[in-house]
């Protein structure tokens, strides 16, 4: 049971995990596509697609089988593949190492 001292290390200091699952990356074929948010798509950009978190949302997508992460803004809607959770740009892709694998396992944590 947790109580409710002040102080650094408490549990509502940690980012919350709010998601875990699989992440895939957008096509080239977006690059410059009006994102849900109205931003043209940038693959360059550290963004990604959820399907409901607000627009402008800062969260960090950690790899869970390597451990590599990446932070990204959220700014559009998606995926919309069954069992995806978020949708990253290239870059962020790139950061991950998972170009060639397309889709790998993540945790998804709020920094805000």
């Amino acid at each position: 049971m947790l109580t409710g001292c002040a102080g650094k290390g408490q549990a509502h200091d940690e980012p919350e995990i709010l998601q875990q699952g699989v992440a895939s990356y957008y096509s080239d074929h977006f690059q410059g596509k009006t994102t849900a948010s109205g931003e043209p798509f940038d693959q360059q950009a550290l963004t990604a697609a959820h399907p409901d978190l607000p627009f402008g949302t800062k969260v960090l997508v950690t790899r869970r089988d390597n451990g590599r992460e990446v932070e990204v803004l959220i700014n559009d809607r998606g995926p919309y593949v069954k069992g995806r959770i978020i949708d990253l740009s290239k870059r962020a892709a790139r950061e991950l190492g998972m170009l060639k694998r397309g889709t790998v396992p993540v945790l998804v944590t709020s920094l805000q």
